[in-house]
């Protein structure tokens, strides 16, 4: 958090930060629009795999959520190893092996494939993030400064929220599916060049011992959870599902465990014994939770049952993704006169009423209603990220910034995985069960119908001319029921969140006004 109050006698006062460190910072935001830009655009792009890749709704939402998965599982990890080896090193491999993985996710054949090649980007990826938050952090060490510069630097994800749409849009207009994904070449191209003019070499003198076994516990404990989520939201309490969730359960246990007894764990738990440090987490983890969330599902509300193309679909979410990165930078003003207690815990109502107004959707809804409850929503999204990322690097020392941003961005990452994989089950659950297949659908096309929205839109193409419409209207009421019964559900996730946070926030972090 800032510091408004005069340094004690005998203080050092921070040095400020001139062009050069504000030039380094544009560099750092590149990263962030990448991966910012590549996830949006492949919302936009679901309607087309779907068509092209025909895959399961399951393969779907793993095609979707795991790069956020298995991001999220190395983050900290990265964060640690980019102390030990150098946190431009480490930005600068993930950069090269992030280009180069989108070259192959722009070709993949098959879902399968294209799963795979977001599980290396996860990989690349995680090396990006962390080590741009440690960087700014040992960057700009005025706190106002700070505070300015992570609030341009949380622009990137809304900016790519913005841009990645219209961009996407064009491209899926114009070219394959796979186009979407070398967006980040340039951009990778450009980071890769002036990083090593305008960022300094940092890392940790003092780093602890990189833990592997805990590496693997982590992501062994998440992937099985998280396949318990979607199969138990779907198809019930199966046997498969249940031994998944222990599974997850047992070995998030023996992580958590190791991480309280060794003496430089990967996750520094004790962190989290400083109530504003969690709650602030906690707040970065549920607003990226409901945006996420509500970008998967919005975008092929507006192409499947609007009817809209991939650019007039991204054109109507532009309101909300500039609200969100207007709302961003406000939060540093605002954070001036109110409490930032305040200022975030109205970041989370706002994502409240968005979701309110969600649970009224239907196959006729306005097209203005999707931009009020985005505007809402990524307003909220843009207020909350950025001072969250504010009170989680202000409240460790320099040296440990790698492993406080690791941690900030695997809230971020999980959040974002974990909102498309419970929402997006919750969806299509609910799909499924209120579906309604029109009498006369071959037994052949019945699975596709049955499958998800994507799918049956295809499938409905195959069929005669009444019969086809039929079957698009069942999926388009099915699929807005699941809408509204998804918005209803995270509605009520983030009034829990909001009542929990915000109380918490405000007892432990002082109030800061000019």
């Amino acid at each position: 958090m800032a510091d408004v109050t005069p340094p004690a006698l005998g203080q050092e006062i921070p040095p400020r930060a001139g062009l050069r460190q504000w030039a380094a910072l544009a560099t750092l935001v590149l990263p962030v629009l990448v991966v910012s830009i590549d996830n949006t655009a492949l919302s936009f792009a679901v309607p087309q795999l779907s068509t092209s890749l025909a895959p399961t709704a399951q393969e779907l939402l793993w095609i979707v959520d795991v790069y956020g998965l298995v991001l999220a599982g190395l983050l900290v990890t990265m964060g640690m190893l980019g102390d030990r080896v150098g946190r431009r090193l480490l930005l600068m491999v993930g950069a090269a092996g992030f280009g180069a993985v989108s070259v192959y996710a722009a070709f993949a054949p098959d879902a399968r494939h294209l799963i795979a090649a977001r599980v290396l980007l996860a990989i690349f990826g995680a090396t990006l993030m962390p080590s741009t938050l440690s960087l700014l952090r040992n960057l700009f060490l005025d706190a106002t400064q700070r505070r300015l510069a992570l609030a341009i630097w949380a622009t990137g994800f809304s900016g790519g929220s913005a841009i990645g749409p219209i961009l996407g849009g064009w491209l899926l207009e114009h070219f394959w599916w796979g186009a979407i994904f070398l967006i980040s070449v340039p951009a990778v191209l450009v980071l890769l060049v002036a990083g090593p003019f305008l960022l300094p070499e940092s890392r940790n003198p003092d780093a602890g011992r990189l833990d592997i076994p805990s590496v693997f516990l982590s992501i062994g404990a998440m992937m099985p959870m998280v396949f318990a989520i979607k199969q138990g939201v779907v198809g019930g309490l199966q046997p498969m599902t249940v031994a998944a969730f222990l599974t997850g359960a047992i070995l998030g246990g023996v992580f958590l465990r190791r991480q309280l007894t060794r003496p430089d764990p990967l996750l520094d738990l004790r962190l989290f014994v400083r109530p504003a440090f969690t709650a602030s987490v906690s707040a970065n983890f549920f607003s990226i939770f409901a945006f996420a969330a509500l970008m998967f599902f919005m975008t092929q509300h507006l192409q499947f049952v609007d009817g809209r193309s991939p650019m007039e679909a991204a054109v109507v979410l532009i309101p909300g993704a500039a609200a969100a990165i207007l709302a961003g930078l406000l939060a540093v003003a605002a954070a001036k006169v109110f409490a930032v207690s305040t200022v975030i815990g109205v970041g989370l109502s706002l994502a409240v009423v968005g979701y309110a107004f969600g649970a009224m959707m239907t196959a006729d809804s306005p097209v203005t209603l999707v931009i009020t409850i985005f505007v809402l929503v990524g307003s909220g999204a843009g207020l909350a990220e950025t001072l969250t990322n504010d009170v989680i690097l202000a409240s460790v020392p320099p040296e440990r910034a790698g492993a406080a941003s690791g941690i900030s961005e695997t809230a971020y990452e999980l959040g974002s995985a974990l909102g498309v994989a419970v929402l997006g089950s919750l969806l299509t659950a609910v799909y499924r069960a209120e579906l309604q297949v029109p009498d006369g659908v071959p037994a052949q096309v019945r699975p596709d119908v049955e499958n998800m929205i994507g799918t049956a839109m295809t499938a409905a193409d195959r069929l005669p001319a009444p019969l086809a419409e039929a079957v698009r209207a069942a999926s388009r009421t099915a699929f807005e029921q699941g809408v509204a019964t998804t918005c209803l559900v995270g509605a009520a996730i983030m009034t829990m969140t909001t009542l929990v946070v915000w109380p918490v926030l405000r007892r432990a972090a002082p109030p800061e006004s000019t």
